[in-house]
């Protein structure tokens, strides 16, 4: 119903009784229906108001989608990262041909977070909101949504952690300060690069660790 349109977002459900007599199912049946598609997103309970069609966005629907990235390990985890090199890249370049000044100032804000000899949490915050800014401003919630669920903030704190006790911090702060650069001179090509050298080096650290991952 929702499909094809009969139920739009932000509508109410018929009753479960209407329901269950529309679909000809039991209510147990149409009870642990609701249940499976609240737990993905397309439906929400509102108390004492009934139960109702989401927006429907793609940050809703796709925010399980975070789970793998969070509890994957050894060769998955990896994966996870090879799917990155191929949309991060991407979408850093279509973010440097889309980017405005407005947007490239929060960018650039979140850099400084990123370089300023802060915590290691504030920089790993600040990592995982300059990826997720760039990936926004292309515009395409979908992309958006799907690059969220690749990033993990529990894999981002050991892969700083990893590279403070190796005394390699530099090196990632380098990695974003150049990405930043090729979106401030609004250079495609260059944020691809950009990028994929950064994915790359974080792909070769997990595989040199991998035995901590297992």
């Amino acid at each position: 119903m929702i499909a094809e349109g009969a139920l739009r977002p932000g509508q109410r459900l018929p009753t479960e009784r209407e329901l269950s007599a529309e679909l000809g199912l039991s209510r147990s049946s149409m009870r642990e229906a609701i249940r499976a598609l609240t737990t993905l997103g397309v439906l929400e309970a509102r108390h004492g108001a009934g139960v109702y069609v989401t927006a429907l966005r793609p940050a809703d629907l796709l925010e399980t989608f975070g789970v793998l990235a969070e509890i994957s390990r050894g060769e998955t985890l990896v994966e996870v990262l090879q799917v990155r090199r191929m949309l991060e890249p991407a979408a850093t370049a279509l973010a440097a041909a889309r980017v405005d000044d407005e947007r490239l100032a929060r960018i650039g804000a979140l850099l400084a977070d990123l370089t300023d000899g802060g915590s290691l949490e504030r920089a790993v915050a600040a990592d995982l909101a300059f990826h997720q800014a760039i990936v926004e401003t292309t515009g395409n919630a979908t992309l958006a949504a799907v690059n969220a669920g690749l990033s993990s903030h529990t894999f981002r704190s050991r892969v700083w952690r990893g590279h403070q006790r190796a005394g390699l911090t530099g090196r990632l702060r380098e990695d974003h300060e150049r990405i930043y650069r090729a979106l401030a001179a609004r250079d495609p090509a260059a944020a691809q690069a950009a990028a994929t050298v950064h994915v790359l080096e974080v792909e070769n650290w997990l595989r040199a660790h991998l035995d901590d991952f297992a």
